[in-house]
C-alpha cells in the first residue's frame, strides 16, 4: 500500500506546484498590464510647474523657481526610491529664501524617464547634476541632500577636492559653496539594508521581485522607513506609489539598487571625501532610522567627519526628517546656511 501511494503523493505535489506556479505567471502577467495609478491633483500640479531637459537622449523633469544670481542658488538631490517629489512640503520656504531652486528627479525616478537598457550609477548621476546645470548657466551651489543623492553630493565633492589639490581652476566648473546631507548610507559599513533592497540585489530574484510589487507592499516597506508617530497618510502614500509606477518605474528598480554596491566598492573615495573637505558640511539626523540606526552610523559619522555640524532631530525622528517634520527640518537647515552666508561675508 505505501508502494501503491507514493505516484498519488507524487501527483498532488506535481498539482501543486503546478497551481502555484501558474498563479505566479498570472500575477505577473496582470500586474506588468495593470494601468499604473493615476497622479493626483497635488502631484499634476507639481508635475505641470516643472521643466524637461535632455541627458543622454533621455528626459529629466526638474523644479526650477527663481532668477539666476550665482550667489544663492540651491540644489537639492532625493533618494530612493522616491524622488523629488519628497521636498514639496519644504519647497514653499526654500523658494522664499533664496534666489533660485533647482530639484530634478534622477534618471529612473519620479518623473523623469526610466529606461530599462541605461546602467545606472551614481557617477553617472554626478554627470547628469552637471550637465544640467550648465545647462541652467549656474556656476555656484549650495547643496541639499538626502539618501541616495547624499553619496551624488559626495562624488561631486570628491571632484572638487580634486581640483583644489591640483590647482586648476575654470569658470566652467561647478563650484560647491556648503552642503546639507540627511539620513543616507554615506558610511557604508553601518547601512543596514532592509528586507527589499536585500532582496533585489540578489541575482536574477532581484530582477523577478519588482514584477511581484504591488501598493500594499510598496506601503508597507516605506512605512518602516518613517517614524511611528510620523506616517505619511494614505493619500501620501498613494502618491510616492504613483511616482514610483509613473513611466513603468517598477521594471527598473533592480536597475537602480545598483547604487548600493557602488557604495561599498567607492567606499574611500566618497568618505574621504567628506573627511578631507574645504566646503561647509551640515548633517540634519533622525535617530530612529532603521537604515541607518544611530548607533554605529551617527557615531561612525561625527568620527570619522569631525569637520561636520549637526542637527541631531527627535528620537522618534526616522528617514525621511523632511517629510515627517518638514518645519523643524527646515529651520534646522536655515540655521546652517545662516552660518555659511556669515562665514562668507
Amino acid at each position: 500500500m505505501t508502494v501503491r501511494g507514493k505516484p498519488n503523493l507524487q501527483s498532488r505535489m506535481s498539482k501543486t506546484s503546478y497551481l502555484v506556479l501558474s498563479i505566479l505567471v498570472v500575477s505577473i502577467a496582470v500586474f506588468l498590464n495593470y494601468p499604473a495609478p493615476e497622479l493626483s491633483h497635488r502631484v499634476k500640479a507639481w508635475k505641470e510647474s516643472g521643466k524637461v531637459f535632455k541627458f543622454k537622449g533621455h528626459n529629466i523633469f526638474y523644479k526650477d523657481e527663481g532668477t539666476n544670481d550665482n550667489d544663492d542658488v540651491l540644489v537639492i538631490f532625493h533618494g530612493f526610491p522616491t524622488c523629488g517629489y519628497d521636498f514639496h512640503k519644504i519647497w514653499p520656504e526654500l523658494t522664499k529664501n533664496f534666489g533660485r531652486v533647482i530639484l530634478p528627479d534622477f534618471l529612473g525616478y519620479g518623473l523623469s524617464d526610466k529606461p530599462t537598457d541605461h546602467v545606472y550609477s551614481l557617477f553617472d548621476k554626478a554627470d547628469m547634476i552637471q550637465a544640467l546645470l550648465k545647462e541652467l548657466g549656474v556656476s555656484q551651489v549650495h547643496v541639499l541632500t538626502h539618501d541616495m543623492g547624499s553619496t551624488v553630493a559626495q562624488e561631486l565633492i570628491h571632484r572638487q577636492n580634486q581640483r583644489a589639490k591640483s590647482g586648476a581652476k575654470s569658470d566652467s566648473e561647478l563650484h560647491i559653496i556648503s552642503v546639507c546631507l540627511s539620513n543616507g548610507g554615506i558610511i557604508p559599513e553601518t547601512i543596514q539594508q532592509r528586507t527589499m533592497q536585500k532582496v533585489l540585489l540578489l541575482p536574477y530574484i532581484g530582477a523577478l521581485a519588482p514584477k511581484f510589487s504591488n501598493r500594499f507592499l510598496f506601503k508597507r516597506s516605506l512605512s518602516e522607513v518613517f517614524g511611528k508617530k510620523t506616517q505619511p497618510t494614505e493619500e501620501e502614500f498613494m502618491d510616492h506609489w504613483a511616482l514610483m509606477r509613473y513611466n513603468d518605474g517598477h521594471r527598473v528598480t533592480h536597475l537602480l539598487i545598483n547604487y548600493l554596491r557602488q557604495r561599498y566598492a567607492n567606499r574611500d573615495r566618497w568618505v574621504h571625501a567628506l573627511s578631507e573637505t574645504a566646503i561647509p558640511l551640515h548633517i540634519i539626523f533622525g535617530p530612529a532610522d532603521p537604515v541607518n540606526p544611530y548607533d554605529p552610523f551617527y557615531l561612525t559619522y561625527t568620527k570619522l567627519v569631525p569637520n561636520s555640524g549637526v542637527s541631531l532631530l527627535d528620537s522618534h525622528i526616522s528617514h525621511y526628517p523632511h517629510l515627517e517634520v518638514p518645519e523643524i527640518y527646515v529651520a534646522e537647515y536655515f540655521k546652517f546656511f545662516r552660518s555659511v552666508q556669515g562665514g562668507t561675508k
